[in-house]
């Protein structure tokens, strides 16, 4: 499956805090972010595409992985990719470095893993400024980040 490669939203500077023990903070070596969900994947994947949408953002791809890799004579367990952005604030990033399109349009994967357990996972957007040296974004990272903790809020535990 081939994604629209469409420069969109970044989100930088993660900044929220968490009270749940299942909750795993960026590391700083590797860069991601992830949770235990709250819901199965049906309902965690219909939630946030809900709030997305309610929030005007643009949504690109749902990736089934699992699907895929099934086609393709492999098991593997439920993995989904969500793909969005917001280009009016993404594109910014691109102006600061090119490179940073590797890192967006911005994707959440939601994935189950042996015990049954619905994780949410994505890079640090700290940890994706610093890998791009994007330092003169400040008020647009805080943005960012405010969107991405209020779409991963609405599946946390």
């Amino acid at each position: 499956m081939l994604i629209r490669c469409i420069c969109s939203a970044a989100f930088v500077a993660f900044a929220l805090v968490f009270a749940s023990p299942d909750v795993a903070r960026a590391a700083a070596d590797d860069g991601i972010v992830k949770f235990k969900s709250a819901y199965d994947m049906p309902e965690t994947i219909k939630r946030m595409k809900k709030d997305i949408a309610d929030k005007g953002i643009m949504f690109f791809d749902e990736i089934d992985q699992a699907k895929l890799a099934a086609d393709a004579g492999v098991t593997l367990l439920p993995s989904t990719l969500l793909v969005f952005g917001n280009p009016p604030l993404g594109t910014l990033f691109l102006t600061s470095d090119p490179d940073a399109g590797l890192d967006w349009p911005v994707r959440v994967l939601v994935y189950q893993d042996a015990k049954g357990d619905v994780w949410v996972a994505y890079t640090d957007f700290a940890w994706i400024a610093r890998r791009h040296g994007i330092t003169n974004r400040e008020k647009e990272f805080k943005m960012a980040s405010e969107v991405i903790a209020s779409i991963t809020s609405t599946v946390q535990k």
